[in-house]
């Protein structure tokens, strides 16, 4: 496994304000806000996290591609989400691995129906990753704890401030 990007704590701190459209609510509130998005066809929808990932499935929303760890909030959380296809990665808490980048690349090529990347470690930071190497104008959906749900409308400035993000990370490659 090798470790590519390490968030830094300045990072840490400024990554826990949304990195898109906070659309605060209830499951019903912001589920609907997604059937509302989902009707425009977005090229992919992309969910990062446990329970956003559960909700849009039950919600008859299944996005192209689901990224989790398994956890809530550091709790483990059982799933019961029939997917097509799922890719097992290691990604340490604070860091993306090439094995998860690699994986996301791949994914996202392929038309399966749903796919899944199952996150040994942590996912969060993977979010970075699939905007960069989703197709513009793809959605990116992930949890605000408390507050609602975090959306990613893929452009060209969004990939632009992903990097920007990723070159502020400390970079290292260890096996």
């Amino acid at each position: 496994m090798s470790v590519i990007y390490i968030i830094t704590p300045e990072l840490k701190v400024k990554l826990k304000e949304p990195f898109g459209l906070l659309i605060k609510g209830s499951f019903d509130q912001t589920m609907a806000k997604m059937a509302e998005i989902k009707k425009q066809n977005p090229p992919k929808i992309i969910s990062v996290g446990d329970i956003v990932t559960k909700n849009l499935h039950d919600y008859n929303i299944p996005p192209d591609l689901a990224i989790i760890d398994n956890q809530s909030m550091r709790n483990k959380v059982q799933h019961t989400i029939n997917i097509s296809s799922a890719v097992k990665v290691k990604n340490p808490q604070g860091t993306i691995t090439k094995e998860a980048i690699e994986a996301i690349k791949r994914t996202l090529k392929n038309n399966k129906q749903t796919q899944q990347i199952i996150v040994d470690g942590e996912e969060d930071l993977l979010t970075l990753i699939a905007v960069l190497y989703a197709p513009e104008k793809s959605i990116i959906v992930y949890g605000q704890p408390y507050e609602g749900i975090v959306l990613i409308k893929v452009s060209p400035e969004k990939k632009t401030e992903a990097t920007k993000i990723l070159k502020e990370m400390k970079k290292r490659s260890k096996s």
